[in-house]
């Protein structure tokens, strides 16, 4: 990611007025409106003609701080594949004790067609039609879709967010460049008044086509205390669509975006100047002082009674901690609700049986604790919520937090919110770079989230070829790691082990499958064994037993999954892979194998894989064998074009088929 420092302090000291570059509501042309495609990118289902955002901090009515956000956007929209584009959401925050919320007025919109008669017409946005869902403790999400769309329409609205300076003082209101379609101009505007001083930084790859700055004189008083403002207006033009494809974490850690974070401000009701630019140790004194969060840490006395009983009989600590995580993962159900702190609170949800991500994991390092077992908290950012900045240490940049259970000299990773996950294992959400490992009282520090578990398959097909063209045999699936989580996963949504089996069998509709066995779906520290009678079909293309196939029976990759020409963000895997099948096949007496598969040996530079295939044949046996290995969890973007390649080259080699026929 790339990250520049725009600037230290955004006070200029350049004299002048600045005015607002929004553009006027309303004004849209029969030009626009009759445009068929956007000639910079022409596979665009929609893009945005102007956007304008702006924000300032001042006080409302009551003289209390806030900052206020207005947005406008004019939004073309090509065919219907466009049409999500008419959907607004905001995220509303809120304190932990409701004290001080987000909130959204001046909802207005329309959207704009072509009449027959050439005419323009619209239809205003009904202000009712507007609704919002909680998505956790601390924040929910409004929503609204623009009415009337047509393909070739054109969608106008604007709002204002207004945000307690409480909420946001620490960062500034972000702005977005790129978003999922392309957009012709793109401007924002920052109004900071002389008690705040901010660092700006640019994200991604794309250049500033605009940036003003200018002092607005007079533009903040409260209180008696007064301060000019810097004016500040950055402006992109003809930005692509950000595109995500796979094997990335959320788009906000790439996406071209400017980012501010508090470095100081003079509070204007006192006049006392603070610091805000925040080492860890404040953040840690943070951490201890939160009754949901550092105080909930302390309340071991919940569980010292409660784990003698748990952990009678285990004689290592090892035992003793695998035997805490079985008792809290399968005691408590996650109620969805995901963030760092309690929600209800050690106690009640121990009573209640069910919490959120905090309730149930602090509740996990409270019972290890008192079971003796040193536990330390991890607060860590989830692949979809971004990094974390620690150049600016800064509590709400986590919104996960796990268990690190020290034991002899290894650490074990742990998350009881899932009863599928062994111990030890984390979920592939968390696999995001570092967390910041905190217990009171002892200073936090970084710790490498990335885990020694891979993701592991290994199938072997042993099958016979049948005198009526059929290949029957056995077929064993070995599933390990984070392959055993998912399979064990896929096991769960169905009511029994028949109905996966016959959901397995109706996937491969070659495949019949005559009897099956799957042993370990309920041990997490042993791999999954799926064992299968099976019978396949094959294609006798003569008629006189001339038989076709396509020797790769599973998990054949038809499609690339990096499909841009390039990438300016990693590939990020989550977990090295091992993927591996053998296959053998027996034939009658009087058959050979016409066109056997050539073998293949295809390599990624500084050993980050491996695609092999292997045949061998001896007398009415053969074998066939093929390997993919990706060696590494995240390939840097100048490896792109290699990793890309690589698909490209396993999918060219998994098209080939296999002749058997008669000497």
């Amino acid at each position: 990611m790339k990250r520049t420092l725009l600037t230290i302090a955004l006070f200029f000291v350049i004299a002048g007025s600045a005015r607002a570059q929004d553009f006027d509501y309303g004004q849209i042309s029969a030009e626009d409106l009759k445009m068929t495609s956007y000639a910079k990118d022409t596979s665009a289902h929609a893009v945005v003609l102007q956007e304008f955002g702006k924000s300032r901090i001042n006080v409302d009515n009551n003289d209390d701080l806030k900052l206020f956000f207005e947005y406008h956007v004019r939004i073309k929209i090509f065919d219907s594949k466009g049409f999500d584009e008419a959907t607004a959401e905001i995220k509303l925050r809120n304190s932990s004790d409701k004290q001080e919320t987000d909130d959204v007025d001046g909802i207005t919109g329309a959207t704009y067609f072509l009449a027959a008669s050439g005419e323009i017409k619209h239809v205003d946005f009904d202000r009712s039609k507007v609704y919002t869902t909680r998505d956790y403790k601390e924040q929910s999400t409004l929503k609204f879709t623009m009415p009337a769309l047509t393909n070739g329409c054109i969608i106008e609205y604007k709002y204002t967010l207004t945000s307690p300076l409480g909420l946001s003082l620490d960062h500034f209101h972000p702005w977005n460049f790129q978003s999922d379609i392309p957009k012709v101009y793109s401007e924002y505007e920052a109004l900071i008044p002389g008690h705040f001083t901010y660092n700006a930084a640019l994200h991604g790859y794309l250049k500033l086509t605009k940036t003003d700055a200018q002092i607005d004189k007079g533009c903040f008083s409260t209180h008696g205390a007064s301060s000019d403002c810097s004016d500040i207006k950055y402006g992109m033009s003809d930005i692509p669509a950000f595109t995500e494809e796979d094997y990335m974490t959320s788009s906000k850690n790439y996406i071209s975006s400017i980012t501010f974070d508090i470095v100081e401000f003079t509070n204007p009701y006192t006049g006392v100047k603070v610091k805000e630019t925040k080492e860890w140790g404040d953040i840690d004194n943070s951490l201890k002082s939160d009754e949901d969060f550092g105080g909930q840490l302390k309340r071991t006395s919940v569980f010292k009674d409660r784990m003698v009983p748990v952990i009678a009989g285990a004689t290592t600590d090892i035992d003793k901690a695998k035997a805490v995580y079985a008792y809290i993962q399968h005691n408590f159900k996650w109620d969805d609700y995901i963030g760092f702190s309690c929600y209800l609170g050690v106690k009640k949800a121990y009573e209640g049986h069910t919490g959120s991500i905090g309730d149930i994991n602090i509740s996990l390092i409270d019972a290890l604790n008192s079971a003796g077992i040193n536990t330390e908290a991890v607060l860590l950012s989830t692949r979809d919520n971004g990094f974390v900045n620690p150049l600016y240490p800064a509590i709400n940049d986590f919104n996960y937090v796990i268990a690190k259970a020290n034991i002899g000299d290894k650490s074990y990773f742990l998350d009881a919110t899932d009863p599928l996950l062994p111990f030890g294992m984390l979920p592939y959400k968390c696999l995001n770079g570092k967390g910041r490992a905190y217990m009171p009282g002892t200073p936090s520090y970084w710790v490498d989230l990335n885990v020694p578990e891979k993701e592991i398959s290994t199938r072997n097909l042993d099958l016979t070829l049948q005198d009526d063209g059929k290949l029957k045999g056995t077929l064993i699936i070995y599933s390990i790691g984070y392959q055993a989580y998912e399979t064990r996963a896929a096991i769960k949504k169905f009511n029994s082990l028949d109905e996966y089996v016959e959901d397995f069998g109706s996937s491969l509709p070659k495949l019949k499958i005559l009897k099956s066995e799957i042993t370990n779906s309920d041990s997490l520290d042993s791999p999954v064994v799926e064992k299968y009678e099976v019978e396949f079909k094959v294609i006798d293309k003569s008629g006189a037993g001339k038989y076709s196939f396509n020797p790769f029976f599973f998990s054949k990759i038809t499609t690339n999954p990096l499909k841009g020409a390039e990438r300016h963000y990693p590939v990020d895997m989550g977990m090295p892979g091992d993927y591996r099948t053998i296959l053998t096949i027996h034939l009658p007496a009087g058959y050979k194998v016409d066109s056997p598969p050539q073998n293949t040996s295809l390599f990624l530079t500084n050993n980050g894989g491996r695609f092999i295939t292997d045949y061998q044949a001896d007398n009415n046996t053969f074998t066939f064998s093929h390997i993919i290995q990706f060696s590494k969890a995240v390939y840097a973007p100048e490896e792109y074009t290699s990793v890309k390649e690589f698909f490209n080259k396993i999918i060219q080699s998994e098209k080939s088929e296999m002749v058997i026929e008669k000497k």
